[in-house]
């Protein structure tokens, strides 16, 4: 049977949350901040659950070049603009010391409704995600390959963490972002479906039912989209250095790609047990690359950096053939020296050795948090550049 080949379009979308400068703690954006960013960032920006966060979403891209181009800019306008009110952004999953006690939601239709039906368990939601969202046209290769992709998720997720504290507290976990989402209806790993209509059968029921208006409200960490023909990953926190959130686009883009090219010759990615896939998404959740995952056929626990490298060149020809090799790459880097949770968890410790108290070693991290958020910008201004760097 001869499949049609997926557009692999992309769309990232991330959310930020803004401190005040001075204080370094979080802050409602004023609403002259945000008519400010719509004006200029047309269709591209919203305010989010919480008045202290923004969301930010590319253009349909046709490349990870071009996807890094539109988040460069969309961050350059969103510092630009929280500069000139005294604030700044931070593309990081959990803030290192701000109270959710604090916080307050945006008074929007859909946000009254969650706070409405999902009480406590939505007044904690101090946090923040990157999805990408992959396009995959057909409905029926879709959910196919929604099947085998989760597998994945967790090298995804180890590759972000960004969250290791919460109110002050260094939790342990590198991404404690998820054990706070975990706790909302419809997260976790994905069902398995055999179809596209026993999808929406199973959606439809609780739909018919009353307890949602439709799929936006279904928050698997892998999911077709309710608005666009994509495959759309969820698991990851949200990178504070553009240069990684792009090597987990790239490795996301490049997965689905292998995936498909797997199914286009009749043969397709072995799908393990949610039980087992479930264990290395909590390793990757507890401690990032540091301590490794599972290898199902080996039957042990394996490095991350080998697990990586293993998997960086299956999706190799994968990654060429959509250009973003380059991108890709990074990730190895990342493996090597640690996530964005080992760095602040090391800013917090040379702070500390230095004579810092723990307030004031907290805000050095949030120091490092706004440096990062900028970082390496200009080298992705231009989705030329990386598309000459591969080819």
């Amino acid at each position: 049977m001869r499949y049609r080949q997926p557009s692999f379009t992309l769309g990232v979308e991330e959310e930020y949350l803004l401190v005040d400068c001075d204080s370094l703690d979080l802050v409602a954006a004023p609403e002259s901040l945000m008519a400010e960013c719509i004006k200029e960032l047309e269709g591209q920006v919203s305010p989010e659950f919480l008045q202290c966060q923004i969301e930010v979403g590319t253009r349909v891209c046709k490349t990870v070049a071009e996807a890094g181009a539109d988040l460069t800019r969309l961050r350059s306008v969103i510092a630009r603009i929280a500069g000139d009110h005294g604030l700044a952004p931070l593309a990081v999953s959990c803030h290192p010391f701000a109270d959710w006690h604090k916080q307050h939601f945006t008074d929007k239709q859909r946000y009254r409704e969650l706070e409405r039906d999902l009480g406590g368990v939505a007044r904690r939601m101090l946090i923040c995600g990157m999805h990408v969202h992959v396009g995959i046209d057909d409905d029926e290769t879709r959910i196919d390959l929604m099947a085998q992709f989760p597998y994945f998720l967790p090298h995804l997720l180890a590759l972000s963490t960004s969250s290791p504290f919460w109110k002050g507290d260094d939790t342990a976990l590198n991404a404690y972002r998820l054990t706070v989402f975990d706790n909302l209806p419809r997260t976790g790993l994905p069902p398995r479906f055999s179809s596209w209509s026993e999808y929406q059968r199973s959606i439809q029921i609780i739909i018919d039912s009353g307890l949602i208006e439709d799929a936006t409200k279904i928050w698997w960490d892998l999911r077709p989209s309710a608005r666009f023909p994509t495959l759309e990953s969820r698991i990851c926190d949200v990178s504070p250095r553009l240069e990684d959130a792009l090597a987990i686009v790239a490795l996301t883009q490049s997965i689905m790609h292998m995936l498909w090219r797997l199914r286009s010759k009749n043969q397709r990615w072995r799908i393990y047990d949610r039980f087992l896939v479930g264990e290395n998404r909590w390793r990757a959740q507890r401690y990032g690359v540091s301590k490794g995952m599972i290898d199902f056929a080996k039957g042990e626990v394996v490095a991350f950096a080998e697990l990586l490298e293993e998997l960086i060149e299956l999706v190799r020809e994968d990654a060429e053939a959509l250009g973003c090799w380059t991108e890709l790459q990074a990730a190895r880097r990342i493996a090597k020296e640690g996530t964005s949770a080992d760095r602040q968890r090391s800013v917090l410790e040379r702070a500390i050795a230095d004579g810092a108290n723990a307030k004031d070693a907290q805000k050095e991290v949030v120091r490092s948090l706004i440096s990062e958020f900028t970082e390496g910008l200009e080298s992705h201004s231009q989705p030329e550049t990386a598309a000459r760097q591969t080819a």
